[in-house]
C-alpha cells in the first residue's frame, strides 16, 4: 500500500478546517506522520515532543502546508512540564477537537521519576492520564480521544503496587504493563464519558511493529540496529501505516460515535481478558488519580449502573 497516512486512511477528502488537534509524540514517527496528515486536511495542529528543534522542525512543515501549528516542549516524566502543555492547549486554542496521545517510550534501566514512579508507567499512562484530567472541560462537544497502546499488552500483568518500585526491572514488562494500563484507561474514560452522556469519545489502538519509529532507540546492546534491519521486511508496519491507523481514529466518519473500542490498526479487535476487566479498569483510574495527588477525574460518573459485568 503507498500514499499518504490520510490517502491510506480513506480521509483524503475530510476537510478539518477550524479544528484544533493535538498530537503528543509528535516529533517523529507515526505521530510526526498524523501531524503531517491533519496539516494538510486543514487542522491547526499542535506538536508535542522533548527535543525543541526536531518540533520545530515538523511546525514548520505544517506551516508550509498552510497550517496553523505550534510546538510545546514537554517532559512526560514532568507533573509540571504536563500541567503547562495543558495550560498551552488551552492558551492557544478555543476548544480542543482531537487528543492524540501518542508520546511513549520504552526504557532499558529501571528509574523512579520525582513521584516514586516507574518511569515507563509514567511516561506511557500517568501522563496521558493527567493530560486528559486537565483538559476535560476544553474539549469539544464531539471530540475524539485516541491513545496509541500495543498488542504489547498481550500476556502483560498490571498490579498497580508494582509501578512504584524497580526492583527486578525488565524494560519488556514494564512496556507492556504501560500498554496494558493504556488499554484500560481508553475502556475507563469512554465509560466515564458516556455515563454523562457526553459525545466525546475514547478508543485506543495498536499501530503495528514499527521499527521506522524511533522507538529502537530504547532497546538494549545491539537490538537498536537490528530494529532498522528490519523496516524492509513485508511483515514490519511503516511509519505512514501506522499514522494511517491514527488518522483513521481522529477523523474518519466511519468510527463516528464510536467509543470503548479497541483497533488492531483499522480494524476492532478483541483485546486481552486483563484489559477487559471492569474492576482492574476502575481500580487503575483510582490509583492513578492517587499517585498524581489529584482529585479523580468523572468521579461523579464511576458507577454506571447499566454495566454490571467484569468485561466491556
Amino acid at each position: 500500500m503507498t500514499g499518504t497516512p490520510e490517502a491510506r486512511a480513506g480521509v483524503a477528502d475530510v476537510d478539518l478546517s477550524g479544528t484544533t488537534i493535538l498530537v503528543t509524540g509528535s516529533t517523529s514517527g507515526i505521530g510526526r506522520g498524523a501531524a503531517l496528515a491533519f496539516g494538510r486536511l486543514g487542522a491547526d495542529v499542535l506538536v508535542h515532543g522533548r527535543d525543541r528543534d526536531a518540533g520545530q522542525a515538523v511546525v514548520t512543515e505544517l506551516e508550509q502546508l498552510g497550517a496553523d501549528a505550534q510546538f510545546v516542549r514537554a517532559d512526560f516524566a514532568s507533573v509540571d512540564d504536563v500541567r503547562d502543555l495543558a495550560q498551552t492547549v488551552r492558551k492557544w486554542s478555543d476548544e480542543l477537537d482531537v487528543c492524540c496521545h501518542n508520546a511513549g517510550g520504552l526504557f532499558r534501566s529501571g528509574e523512579l521519576t520525582d513521584l516514586g514512579v516507574e518511569k515507563t508507567f509514567h511516561v506511557n499512562h500517568l501522563s496521558p492520564y493527567l493530560l486528559t484530567a486537565e483538559l476535560l472541560d476544553h474539549l469539544a462537544d464531539d471530540a475524539r480521544v485516541v491513545t496509541t497502546a500495543s498488542e504489547a499488552h498481550r500476556g502483560a500483568t498490571l498490579d498497580s503496587d508494582d509501578v512504584t518500585s524497580v526492583r527486578k526491572y525488565s524494560a519488556g514488562s514494564a512496556y507492556g504493563r504501560s500498554k496494558l494500563a493504556n488499554v484500560q484507561f481508553a475502556f475507563e474514560l469512554a465509560r466515564r464519558l458516556k455515563a454523562t452522556d457526553s459525545d466525546v469519545s475514547s478508543n485506543s489502538f495498536h499501530p503495528g511493529a514499527i521499527p521506522g519509529s524511533g522507538f529502537a532507540r530504547f532497546l538494549p546492546g545491539p537490538l537498536p540496529r537490528a530494529g532498522r534491519l528490519l523496516n524492509p521486511l513485508p511483515f514490519v508496519t511503516s511509519v505512514e501505516e501506522g499514522a494511517c491507523a491514527l488518522v483513521y481514529l481522529a477523523v474518519s466518519d466511519d468510527v463516528a460515535g464510536v467509543s470503548g473500542q479497541y483497533f488492531e490498526k483499522q480494524d476492532l479487535d478483541t483485546p486481552t481478558r486483563a484489559a477487559r476487566d471492569r474492576d482492574a479498569q476502575l481500580r487503575l483510574w483510582e490509583r492513578s488519580a492517587e499517585l498524581l495527588d489529584i482529585s479523580e477525574p468523572l468521579v461523579d460518573s464511576a458507577v454506571d449502573p447499566a454495566v454490571d459485568a467484569k468485561e466491556v
